[in-house]
């Protein structure tokens, strides 16, 4: 833009121009936008619209924070942030600014925000003519002897103009006269001084003194001058005047030479002799006030020292106008000029300001966000000047330079808050000199949070044992979670899933607290009902997006002995008479109590006892089989009717009991006869719907048996096609891992409750399998029942059931290698003493393990097929753990199955393939086969 003063044609050169300069071709920051505008403006006055100039948005200027920096404390121009134009904020005075310096211009530095920019401009202040030249002295004396020699010369006093180029000073003018005239000279600063030449020569007698005027003119329009008058006295003779060797001296002198430091020695000399011979040195008039301050001038010797602290930044140049003059009635004198050049040293460490800061820097920020913006100023010259800056290694910052004195600092790697959630960057700037001076700043610089680290815990999945019939409400488990983000994006909320297509658990079982993490239970948990569960643990952060973490938790509920023992056999609630013949012999097995517990393990072992009896001498109940037996033989005396108490008690803590009570018979008839009616007159009692009952069953059982079939034979289909590739494959060793898996059944009769089951799986290759036992997850073992079911007689098993059809599985009659040998029996039937003194296995695992590999034997031995070897005794056991290993270890389950009214044992499954007749049961079979059809 064009300044008013201009177009008024007040300044007849120069116009403002905005020309845009590239200082650096990749950088848009090196721009530089230069103005012109003449010293002295008024407050407010439009020096050029920077945000045209610069290419910027005006609608965002305020948003953006323009601001203008310099590099001294006073502002001088600042930028209006609606119009974009930068104006004058405070006096420009060139000569302050500047000096006597030929061109004055100011550096501004322009910085944007939202992104971080820096643009750089030039104001260039342009000189008027508003100083007028000036004479260090008010009146100038002379003193000029009458011998002096026309052409002789008399330098004057020099006038000082402010201004520079056209407006400094220009040339000098001397009033008429017609002793002197005036010659302009230049020295070699191009600075001009007058002297007064003789052009005829003076005589004192004629006019003994001279009143002249000097006046000094600068170049501008209107000129501005200065007036110097001259007193001349004319002295008598004193012929000649003393003469420097040279008019211009010159030295150079470091800054920080201390004082009496030698500058220079002029010298003048004098031909005349004597006092007029005779030289004073001193300074001259035309000297700054301050120069006597930091100069001392010897007047004999001409010596130049140093009597001050020089300061190169305040001033690099010092002119010193010294005067000769002799001692002589009229003194003649002589002027030089001595030109003392400040040398720069290294006195100055460099300034840092800290020009803006981006701060909290999010922990994603990208390489190379800039953080803050550094001017770094060294008032020393050269390489004393020349600074660079740095921060410690190893920090994910850099700083780079785009503009002289200038630096950003951005980051030069990623940032992790929760690593290092602060740094406190300590920048130091340092010098080129020797020595070298350094400044050191600090930046704090924070990392804010974002959500990238999901809640994390100390283990990924929780095994919780939890003893049922807990108090519902109290706590079992703390979940430790924790997140390590920030505290707005670590607020932990916990919530239950359920696993798998189960559903209902949470809700009714379990709840978490959900700002705790604390799982506690609703109900009291029943082992019985339900043994384990499996539910995941949900947990998320706070933040945006939310992560999350699943944690598995699988609770496992353990046993408390809080079942009774419960009769099986004989029916609570029904009466039942066992029949026993007077002539029995001692050991006669009359019965069997059948109990079972619906806890597990050791809880559910159970012993039996005879709690009360008619006579307490004729029977003994079995410790832990509960087949009730006579301790001796029937006699006369012994009442007809016996009524016994069993105490059925297991081995848990405490210990629960029931009791059981049988009626025996004693009767004169065989136990065939009585066979034929062992129920007295129940069958009169039975219920009138029987034959309701008989149709359903038989329904039933039709519609089971035809499942069963279709069963099989797909079972058999699938086996037959498997078994092509599984006989072919090699044996690795005995106990390789098992392939396919066959399940069977333990008591599949449909007539026992669910939990009463047990089951056993084999795999394909049965020739070499190992025995292999499904831990259930929801029903309980209930391994005493199932095991007394399991190994009792086809009667028996009838008389428990109450039902017409033999036990599941039966397909020949039981084979000898069931039986233990007297040595071998740990019981009443082994010995006949009455005591059992078995040994229990160790834990539930060992019963449940022991128990199913019985199961497996008996139902191989069953169909005369065993595979698991061994010889009697055993039960094939010895091939699985070693010779050693009888069924002495174990209690004896299967040595009680007694048909009532015979005294028939178990015979060998062998005799009857070699064609042998089993000794002692065929007759009582085939007679309990007849009573079956009936």
């Amino acid at each position: 833009m064009v300044p008013e003063a201009w177009r008024s044609g007040l300044v007849s050169t120069g116009r403002v121009v905005g020309v845009l300069f590239l200082l650096g071709a990749l950088h848009k920051a090196s721009a530089v936008v230069r103005y012109e505008i003449l010293e002295e403006r008024e407050r407010g006055f439009a020096v050029g619209n920077v945000v045209t100039d610069l290419g910027l948005d005006l609608g965002s200027l305020s948003a953006r924070r323009l601001r203008v920096l310099s590099g001294t404390s006073r502002r001088f121009f600042e930028v209006n942030r609606e119009s974009g134009e930068m104006f004058v904020n405070d006096r420009l005075d060139r000569e302050e600014l500047c000096g006597t310096l030929p061109s004055c211009t100011v550096t501004l530095e322009l910085v944007v925000e939202t992104p971080l920019e820096l643009f750089s401009a030039e104001v260039v202040i342009q000189d008027i003519n508003d100083n007028n030249p000036s004479f260090p002295t008010r009146e100038m004396k002379l003193e000029i002897s009458e011998a002096v020699a026309p052409g002789t010369r008399f330098p004057l006093e020099s006038a000082h103009d402010p201004d520079v180029g056209s407006n400094s000073l220009q040339t000098y003018e001397l009033s008429l006269n017609e002793y002197f005239a005036l010659r302009v000279q230049t020295r070699e600063d191009s600075t001009k001084y007058a002297e007064l030449v003789l052009e005829r020569a003076l005589d004192w007698e004629r006019e003994p003194s001279l009143q002249l005027v000097l006046t000094a003119l600068d170049g501008g329009t209107p000129a501005r001058s200065a007036t110097l008058p001259i007193r001349i006295t004319v002295l008598d003779a004193n012929d000649n005047a003393p003469t420097f060797n040279q008019s211009l001296y010159r030295a150079r002198v470091l800054e920080d030479a201390p004082p009496g430091t030698l500058v220079v020695q002029v010298h003048a000399t004098d031909l005349d002799e004597g006092p007029n011979g005779e030289i004073i040195y001193s300074f001259g008039s035309h000297n700054r006030a301050s120069m006597r301050d930091l100069f001392s001038l010897d007047p004999v010797t001409g010596v130049l020292t140093i009597k001050g602290r020089l300061d190169f930044e305040d001033t690099k140049l010092h002119e010193i106008y010294i005067q000769a003059k002799d001692k002589g009635a009229t003194p003649e004198g002589a002027h030089c000029k001595v030109l003392v050049e400040v040398l720069d040293v290294n006195d100055n460490a460099p300034e840092i300001t800290v020009t803006s800061v981006y701060s909290p820097v999010p922990e994603d920020a990208p390489l190379g966000t800039v953080i803050a913006l550094l001017s770094v100023i060294d008032l020393d010259a050269g390489e004393n000047g020349l600074v660079t800056c740095e921060i410690p290694p190893g920090l994910p910052f850099s700083l780079t330079s785009s503009l002289k004195n200038y630096f950003t600092l951005k980051t030069s790697a990623a940032l992790d808050r929760e690593t290092v959630p602060e740094y406190n960057l300590s920048i130091t700037a340092q010098d080129s000199g020797v020595p070298s001076l350094s400044a050191l700043t600090v930046v704090q610089v924070q990392v804010s949070d974002i959500n990238d680290n999901p809640p994390q815990s100390s283990q990924s999945s929780y095994d919780v044992y939890v003893e049922e019939n807990n108090i519902p409400g109290v706590p079992i488990l703390n979940l430790s979670v924790w997140d390590p983000d920030a505290p707005q994006n670590s607020h932990l909320s916990f919530f239950l899933l359920e696993q798998g297509a189960e559903t209902g658990l949470v809700g009714r079982y379990f709840t978490i607290n959900r700002d705790s993490g604390i799982v506690s239970s609703l109900v009291s948990l029943d082992y019985e009902d339900r043994r384990e569960f499996e539910i995941t643990a949900h947990v998320s952060d706070g933040g945006i997006p939310v992560l999350t973490t699943n944690i598995s938790v699988n609770i496992f509920v353990t046993d408390r002995n809080d079942n009774a023992p419960q009769v099986l056999y004989p029916r609570p609630g029904r009466s039942s008479v066992e029949m026993l013949p007077r002539a029995t012999a001692p050991g006669h097995v009359v019965t069997r109590v059948v109990g079972w517990d619906p806890d597990a393990g050791h809880n559910a072992w159970l012993s039996y006892s005879l709690l009360g009896a008619s006579n307490q001498s004729l029977f003994a109940v079995g410790l832990h089989t509960g087949q009730v037996s006579t301790s001796r033989a029937v006699q006369d005396t012994d009442v007809p009717r016996q009524t016994l108490m069993v105490l059925i008690k297991d081995n848990g803590e405490p210990s629960l009991s029931t009791t059981a009570t049988l009626t025996v018979s004693v009767t004169e008839d065989s136990p065939e006869a009585r066979a034929e009616f062992p129920s007295g007159s129940a069958p009169r009692e039975q219920n009138k719907n029987l034959t309701f009952y008989l149709l359903l069953s038989l329904i039933l059982v039709s519609v089971g048996f035809a499942v069963t079939v279709l069963g099989v034979i797909i079972f058999k289909v699938y086996k037959w096609k498997q078994s092509r590739d599984l006989y072919r494959a090699p044996v690795s060793s005995l106990y390789r891992t098992p392939g396919s898996s066959l399940h069977a059944d333990a008591v599949r009769g449909g007539l026992m409750p669910p939990h009463l089951y047990h089951q056993v799986y084999l795999t394909t290759d049965s020739r070499r399998s190992d025995l292999l036992l499904k831990k259930t997850g929801a029903a309980s073992p209930l391994a005493s029942r199932q095991n007394t079911l399991r190994s009792c007689d086809p009667v028996f098993y009838r008389q428990v059931l109450g039902a017409e059809s033999s036990p599941p599985g039966q397909q020949a009659p039981p084979n000898t290698d069931w039986r233990f040998s007297q040595a071998q029996r740990p019981g009443t039937s082994g010995s006949q003493n009455g005591d059992e003194t078995g040994t229990w296995p160790n834990n539930q695992f060992d019963t449940e393990m022991l128990q199913a590999m019985i199961l497996a034997s008996a139902s191989e031995a069953a169909d005369g097929s065993s595979t698991l070897g061994g010889g009697a005794g055993t039960m094939g056991l010895s091939a699985r753990y070693g010779p050693q290993f009888t069924l002495q270890h174990v209690p004896d389950y299967r040595q009680n199955v007694y048909i009532p009214g015979s005294n028939a044992t178990l015979t060998n499954a062998a005799g009857k393939r070699d064609g042998k007749t089993p000794a002692g049961g065929n007759g009582n079979k085939k007679k309990s086969g007849k009573k079956e059809k009936k």
